[in-house]
């Protein structure tokens, strides 16, 4: 492709060459340097680019692109392109590369600081339910038809974005769903197209700290960068967030909630607990009217059905689609039920700060277990406050706690353990303490009591433990089989 036609949707200056050469290639990992292509020089965390401009070159780069100053070899034939941030240009870059994918797909895009994972896949249900063929990009995986590819980030790299896009096109998909960072947002990885739909489930302080954001109000304006890049954007009324986060957008706007003021609202939430599931009823209201069960428990799975619900409407989904889609749903790792017994429950849930556990044990004492038990751990080279307020909240809400071993990385585990004791210990919640999370699993099903609800907490989807560097594999759900078949004795 030519260089000239890459640049078309850019600003940019030539500071020496010519755009109109041909490209072989778009690269922005000097690992994946090739012969012809154009090298865009991104500044990150770790690496800088623009130090390997010189390499680039030598290994065959015929065009840089760089937002400042780089070193040269003294006799070159190269082309370099200034742009004010290499980051912003590639996501327009990528996009013309992969011949503007997005135009081809529906893409709903949903930011948040909770939900966005459940919704996500909620939605691919309904709108698969009702005969559209969905791909899905997210924290758990990137799903293209038959094809799931295990994420590395929550929203990748614009370039891999793109690419995906042009998979999910050519597979002739009719939309895609899509979970939006506030880091994606802040570091322009959705650039280079708009969204048709941009959804805001809530918002909470979360991911403020160094090299990711500088404060919640820094946090709050990266999210609100999405309704400034769709067309139509669907929120949550009820959070009080919302007005704030919305500043400046540019889209239509839909509300949806529990409040009188949203146009889509639930109505009568009640509790559903039997010995299959924890559940929800509930009446939706406004601008559509019909009656809803989603098999997940608590007030916040509403507010992802009713969002999920919100976005298909505009898909002309029938009613006996959503309702059946819901009943149906299940995400690995989120509020996710490993049947064992009917005469005790257990769940696996990824809640691994304090916010998304309190939020979770909260939910689940409403619905009266005989004992709410709580299984968790901390990952290590992480703040020690967040160890703190975890032991806090489960000795808080938890009837009877269970600390463990999550993915250490480079600490020992039980330093991390005894740093959750400090916080468990502000409480007056009993505890036991098992560094192995293989024993302790088998720990809380070999001593589970009539009507206990029991929840493995922190991992989640996750199939790994990481120590010392290293990814041992560990999925919850084939330890609980092997204990079982093993003839681990249960009530």
């Amino acid at each position: 492709m030519r260089l000239q036609a890459l640049l078309q949707e850019i600003d940019y200056k030539i500071l020496r060459g010519t755009p109109d050469i041909e490209i072989s290639a778009v690269v922005y990992d000097s690992r994946k340097l090739t012969k012809d292509c154009l090298f865009i020089c991104i500044e990150g965390t770790k690496f800088d680019g623009h130090t390997f401009a010189a390499e680039a070159v030598e290994k065959g780069a015929k065009a840089l692109l760089v937002s400042r100053a780089v070193e040269l070899p003294k006799e070159c034939d190269v082309t370099v392109i200034e742009v004010p941030d290499t980051r912003y240009a590639m996501a327009f870059i990528s996009a013309a590369w992969f011949g503007h994918p997005a135009k081809k797909l529906k893409v709903i895009g949903i930011t948040g600081t909770k939900g966005k994972t459940t919704t996500t896949y909620l939605v691919k249900s309904i709108l698969e339910n009702a005969g559209f063929r969905v791909g899905l990009i997210g924290t758990i995986e990137t799903v293209i038809g038959d094809v799931h590819i295990h994420a590395e980030n929550t929203t990748p790299e614009s370039y891999l974005l793109q690419e995906d896009f042009a998979k999910m096109a050519e597979a002739g998909l009719d939309a895609v769903v899509m979970e939006v960072s506030s880091q994606a947002l802040k570091l322009h990885r959705t650039q280079g197209f708009v969204f048709d739909y941009g959804i805001f489930t809530n918002l909470e302080p979360d991911h403020i700290a160094p090299g990711e954001h500088e404060s919640f109000e820094e946090y709050r304006a990266c999210k609100g960068l999405l309704f400034r890049q769709c067309l139509v954007g669907i929120v949550n009324g009820d959070d009080a967030h919302t007005e704030e986060l919305l500043r400046g957008h540019t889209c239509e706007l839909e509300t949806y909630g529990m409040g009188e003021a949203c146009m889509l609202r639930a109505e009568n939430p009640e509790l559903v607990h039997t010995p299959g599931e924890l559940g929800v009823n509930f009446h939706v209201t406004g601008l559509m009217d019909f009656d809803a069960h989603v098999s997940a428990p608590g007030r916040f799975s509403v507010y992802n059905a009713l969002c999920a619900i919100a976005i298909c409407r505009h898909f002309k989904v029938g009613t006996e689609d959503i309702q059946g889609a819901l009943r149906q749903a299940k995400v690995k790792g989120r509020i996710e039920r490993v049947k064992i017994s009917d005469r005790f429950t257990l769940l696996i849930d990824y809640a691994h700060n304090a916010m998304a556990l309190e939020s979770l044990l909260s939910t689940l004492k409403e619905y009266e277990p005989g004992r709410l038990v709580c299984l968790f751990g901390c990952g290590g080279n992480r703040s020690k406050q967040r160890r703190f307020e975890m032991g806090e909240v489960s000795g808080r809400l938890a009837d009877f706690t269970v600390i463990t071993s999550d993915n250490p990385r480079f600490e020992e585990p039980r330093d991390i353990i005894e740093d959750i004791k400090i916080g468990i210990g502000k409480t007056e919640g009993k505890f036991v303490e098992i560094c192995d999370r293989r024993e302790a699993i088998a720990y809380v099903i070999s001593h589970a009591r009539e009507g206990d609800l029991i929840v493995l907490a922190g991992k989640g989807h996750e199939d790994y433990q990481e120590i010392k560097g290293i990814k041992y594999p560990m999925d919850e759900r084939v330890i609980i089989e092997e204990l079982l078949a093993g003839g681990l004795e249960h009530i």
